[in-house]
């Protein structure tokens, strides 16, 4: 009986200790089966903007991400909710992460963990075609439009006393060059591969003035501290899609 009982407690802990593991490879495979949660714009085209005819988003952005994810076997799903409100769920922790034309900025760099920048742009200043505004100086006594939480706002901002010109703010891109196109404002800032691409694309009434102001780079972001996998993850699939040609591929689509 006393044999019985030591062989039955043997037993036990055998059960017991496969289940242990058992426990263990499922923690891993959820793990490794995890579906990341990325917030974009919902209309900077050319990177992100819904194409009616298919009522999705696409863009540079949109394939970058794809192309990457496919090459780093990762799942992710995308909100297109806008600029701001991607910025917020990341750092509310309600996004694991956001590509939205992001300019990587120290000041950014407080709060954001950023991949290595995968686009180069920079700001330029949009006034309306028959406009005589031929430089920043000229924005004296005048209404400029800027896109909350934007690179172009934050120097609209900066320079605005200095000059002496009125800010009017805007959720989205396309209102913002519609306040413009109307004389509800006199002009804006905004990135000069986006504007520029509206300008040809959806044949606005625009046009930018003088050369490109603070060039800089384009940046995938976390929350500072977490999802250190995903920005590695990242990374090396940006390295991959640049040395196999898809990257330029994916810019040449959309005239990059």
């Amino acid at each position: 009986m006393r044999n019985l009982s030591k062989v039955l407690a043997v037993l036990m802990a055998v059960v017991m200790l496969v289940s242990a593991f058992a426990g263990c490879a499922k923690k891993g495979d959820s793990e490794e089966g995890k579906t990341y949660i990325i917030y974009s714009d919902n209309s900077f085209a050319p990177f992100e903007f819904l194409d009616e005819s298919s009522n999705s988003y696409i863009g540079i952005d949109m394939e970058i991400l794809a192309a990457i994810a496919e090459d780093q076997g990762f799942k992710y799903e995308m909100h297109n909710e806008g600029f701001d409100a991607s910025m917020g769920a990341v750092q509310s922790g309600q996004a694991d992460a956001m590509i939205a034309g992001m300019t990587i900025t120290d000041e950014r760099k407080e709060t954001y963990d950023f991949a290595d920048g995968y686009y180069d742009d920079g700001q330029i200043l949009v006034v309306k075609k028959d406009s005589k505004i031929a430089s920043e100086a000229d924005l004296k006594g005048k209404s400029v439009a800027i896109k909350i939480s934007t690179m172009g706002a934050e120097y609209a901002e900066s320079i605005k006393d200095k000059i002496g010109f009125t800010t009017s703010s805007y959720e989205g891109s396309p209102e913002m060059y519609q306040a413009v196109a109307t004389g509800t404002a006199d002009a804006c800032f905004e990135d000069r591969s986006v504007v520029q691409y509206a300008i040809v694309n959806e044949k606005l009434d625009l046009k930018t003035v003088g050369e490109v102001i603070n060039p800089s780079q384009y940046g995938f972001a976390v929350k500072k501290g977490t999802n250190a996998e995903l920005i590695e993850m990242f990374n090396k699939g940006l390295a991959n899609i640049k040395a196999n040609g898809k990257y330029d591929e994916i810019l040449a689509k959309y005239g990059g």
